[in-house]
């Protein structure tokens, strides 16, 4: 006999850092929705962006203090990995994070939830939950695809054996011959051992974890879903895509940052353009980019022909010198064109059914927010495991194309990618025989998502099963 529901208390732990935080938000959600009681532990500073995208559903927040500057020697209010861009302060800023383990501990014996749902950057949850006799499970906001890449890598390293650093090798013991180099791999400074320390610690945890969600459905990757469960043996439940947790359009408006466009001025723009005709450009919020090449994506953006949102990162764009001369004007006074500098409500803006086509960094939630859109990305890799996650748009569900980029650039991003290059990618997932092929593709995809997460789905159904687990694990 299985507990209700409405007995359960998850806590959720997301590492502060936007594009895990919202994730495990809409996460925190989806428990909510299903009448699970449900609190985010944060810091702070980080609540006015926890609540906004909570929205309307009824989830608690608990704050946990951030360590004070004396301790971490990060500036004051630096609670966010969104201000330690640099890698001396992302370092520091996942030092300070290991503070919060006492804290949390304290959180727990007060509240003794059912569970705790605490992110992989957090590898000490498992042991802090496991004095409590409570459960953790492991939340990376990643799909089974790179989650499988990454432990083949992690276990069998075969980056060590090939002769130089663009020498392709063949992922082992992985479903689909899956071809990588050395430099497609994630990257961490030599002297970094704080972070190789961090990922060894985080892969044992995980072991000793009670298992793992991820963001993803069944449908979409179901080789790499059984490969992860039954070959790795690892216990996992898919509840995603996540950020489908039925909201309205206030609710995706304000999900994230405090938008840096007016929602009704946004809309109006793409209303006023034709079915599938705009690109949405964005490569997430971490990535800065100089000069250089904001003058060839801008170039590209034009030489293609194609409507075009842009979103660029505020800090890479407080002076527009670097845009083509009468760039603007052409642009955006022709209405070919929205330039969008700081925070864009991106989910809105990819459901609209005027965009056709995404120029995406590829990190995992963008993927997947583009998937559940319908359309086909231009893949435009920079760190962490995009690569894989590129390597799964353009090879295995076949709705991507790539620019070329073969290198990890880390944050800042290495030599320019040409504006020919540009243009001709956005060409091909917008117009002509090979962009419709890659559409109804990712239409299809995008429609199986929807179901996935409604009742009788299968991320609706693994959702019963984690409960039936979890009740199991409480009585």
């Amino acid at each position: 006999m299985g507990i209700d529901h409405g007995e359960l208390h998850v806590l959720f732990f997301p590492f502060p850092a936007n594009g895990h935080i919202i994730p495990c938000v809409d996460l925190a959600r989806v428990f909510a929705s299903r009448g699970v009681k449900s609190t985010i532990v944060t810091t702070p500073l980080n609540v006015p962006l926890i609540a906004r995208t909570v929205g309307k559903a009824s989830i608690q927040i608990r704050t946990l203090k951030f360590p004070s500057p004396e301790e971490t020697g990060l500036p004051e209010g630096c609670e966010n990995s969104d201000s330690a861009l640099s890698p001396d302060k992302i370092i520091a800023f996942l030092k300070a994070t290991l503070l919060l383990r006492d804290p949390l501990e304290h959180l727990l014996q007060q509240e003794h939830p059912t569970c705790l749902v605490a992110d992989m950057f957090f590898p000490w949850a498992t042991h802090s939950a496991a004095k409590f006799g409570i459960p953790r499970i492991v939340f990376h906001g990643l799909g089974f695809f790179p989650l499988c890449v990454l432990a083949s890598v992690r276990q069998y390293k075969p980056q060590d054996k090939v002769s130089s650093y663009t020498e392709p090798f063949v992922v082992p013991n992985l479903p689909g011959e899956v071809t990588l180099t050395k430099m497609q791999l994630p990257q961490t400074p030599k002297d970094d051992e704080v972070f190789t320390q961090l990922l060894e610690e985080a892969n044992e945890s995980e072991l000793k974890s009670f298992g793992v969600i991820a963001n993803s459905f069944y449908e979409l990757e179901p080789v790499y879903a059984e490969h992860y469960r039954n070959h790795l043996g690892r216990r996992a439940w898919h509840l995603g895509p996540v950020s489908l947790c039925n909201r309205d359009t206030e609710e995706k408006a304000s999900r994230g940052r405090e938008a840096a466009i007016d929602e009704h001025a946004c809309l109006k723009w793409l209303d006023s353009k034709e079915k599938d005709s705009v690109v949405y450009v964005c490569f997430g919020s971490m990535t800065s980019f100089g000069e250089a090449q904001l003058r060839e994506i801008a170039m590209g953006l034009e030489g293609s022909g194609q409507n075009f949102i842009w979103v660029v990162k505020k800090g890479s764009s407080e002076k527009v010198e670097w845009l083509p001369e009468g760039f603007e004007e052409r642009v955006e006074g022709g209405g070919k064109g929205l330039i969008i500098k700081g925070w864009a409500p991106q989910v809105m803006i990819l459901e609209h059914e005027a965009v056709g086509g995404f120029v995406t960094h590829c990190g995992w939630n963008s993927a997947l927010e583009g998937v559940c859109a319908g359309v086909p990305m231009v893949t435009w890799p920079m760190y962490a495991e995009q690569f894989y996650n590129a390597k799964f748009l353009n090879d295995v569900i076949r709705i991507g194309v790539g620019v070329g980029v073969q290198t990890w650039i880390g944050m800042m991003g290495g030599v320019a990618v040409k504006k020919e290059v540009i243009e001709n990618a956005v060409k091909r997932i917008m117009v002509g025989e090979e962009a419709q092929e890659m559409r109804n593709r990712a239409k299809e995809l995008a429609l199986i998502a929807t179901k996935a997460v409604q009742e009788g789905g299968s991320s609706y159904s693994d959702f019963n099963s984690l409960i039936h687990d979890l009740s199991l694990h409480a009585h």
